[in-house]
């Protein structure tokens, strides 16, 4: 009599026909770790396919282009003469409206991803908070200082050929290109670290343009001598009154001329980006 066959007799001859058990799987695609370079990348694709970016970009082309030259007509139709005064000053007026286009995008470059929720995706696929606000900042101002400073070549280019003034010399216009660039990406540099800051789209945007324009505002209304220190401060330091400097058209004889608007609003920029380091690196999400 034969005695019925165990489940381990059953089971013996499948699994010797399974053959050994399968080893961890080996990808044949080389992995890396993801460096600085990968973060610039995602955060162009991301910068470019958003439509704030077309928004304001292009409205401050518009402003820069459309301002600048319809002062330099109605002053050809005007036959006021120029005399002495640099023809390249016209483009400060578009540029001024401009600048807030560029802090506009400033803030929404990484306060939007906070309203979204999106930063959390952001951080999972790069936990290195600082190297996803270092590709931010590096994204968003090549891009912001590249179009800036073409603009307002262009600009320059086309006012120059309009009006009979003063032939600018190389300083005035490097500084009326590339110092008008520079000066308003790096304006759009504080307002990235502010919107890191503050976390808040709509909150850091009229913070930024009360810096712009509060100082300004606040200058024309001290009409007591007492506080004719401070007005004189308010009017040299102003945003503004810096950007007409680069621009040989200074409000006033004393403040910042030349290049030093460039240099005050890198200091002042460096130390927001500490502060925005800082922040990111010590907050949940």
């Amino acid at each position: 009599m034969t005695m019925p066959a165990t489940p381990q007799e059953h089971q013996a001859p499948q699994q010797q026909g399974w053959g050994a058990p399968p080893g961890p799987y080996a990808s044949p695609i080389p992995v890396r770790s993801p460096g600085l370079g990968d973060a610039i990348a995602s955060e162009w694709t991301k910068i470019r396919s958003v439509r704030s970016t077309m928004w304001t970009l292009g409205v401050m082309i518009v402003l820069l282009v459309g301002i600048g030259l319809l002062t330099a007509l109605v002053v050809n139709l005007s036959d006021a003469p120029l005399d002495d005064a640099p023809v390249l000053s016209m483009g400060f007026f578009g540029v001024l409206l401009g600048s807030i286009c560029v802090m506009t995008l400033g803030v929404l470059t990484i306060a939007s991803e906070y309203g979204t929720g999106m930063i959390r995706t952001t951080l999972t696929a790069c936990p290195s908070r600082a190297r996803i606000l270092i590709a931010k900042s590096v994204v968003f101002f090549l891009l912001s200082f590249t179009i800036t400073t073409v603009t307002t070549g262009v600009v320059g280019v086309l006012q120059t050929a309009i009006l009979d003034g003063a032939t600018p010399d190389t300083g005035l216009w490097v500084r009326s290109t590339v110092g008008v660039g520079l000066y308003v990406a790096t304006l759009g540099l504080l307002s990235l670290a502010l919107g890191t800051i503050i976390r808040h789209s709509a909150g850091a945007i009229t913070i930024m343009i009360a810096v712009v324009l509060l100082p300004l505002v606040l200058a024309m209304f001290m009409f007591s001598p007492s506080l004719a220190g401070v007005q004189n401060a308010l009017f040299q330091y102003s945003i503004p009154n810096q950007l007409g400097a680069l621009y040989n058209t200074s409000m006033t004889s004393a403040g910042p001329s030349g290049w030093d608007p460039v240099w005050i609003i890198v200091g002042v920029t460096a130390v927001a980006m500490a502060g925005a380091f800082a922040a990111l690196d010590r907050r949940d999400v």
